[in-house]
């Protein structure tokens, strides 16, 4: 497997409708693919993910921690992690 592992893609799987009006992906397969295609990035905390956000022009700055992690392109993981999908 790439840089995505198991809890990313499932997580992306599940939750994609999220983000998008309709399913990018039917299996695991597919949502690595997109996610790499989408150049998706893991990061290991809240502080990372607005810096990511930041850096790729999304205005974050007013922005409180918890709209953050509630941002349509920002899936939570289980383990504390978050993936960013910037599509």
């Amino acid at each position: 497997m790439g840089e995505y592992d198991e809890v990313c893609i499932e997580v992306f799987l599940r939750d994609q409708l999220q983000l998008f009006p309709e399913p990018v992906a039917q299996s695991p397969e597919e949502a690595e693919e997109f996610l790499e295609m989408c150049m998706a990035v893991v990061c290991k905390n809240l502080k990372e993910v607005r810096d990511f956000l930041d850096e790729a022009g999304a205005d974050v700055g007013h922005m409180s921690n918890e709209e953050l992690e509630e941002a349509q392109e920002v899936f939570p993981l289980p383990d504390g992690r978050y993936l960013v999908v910037d599509a």
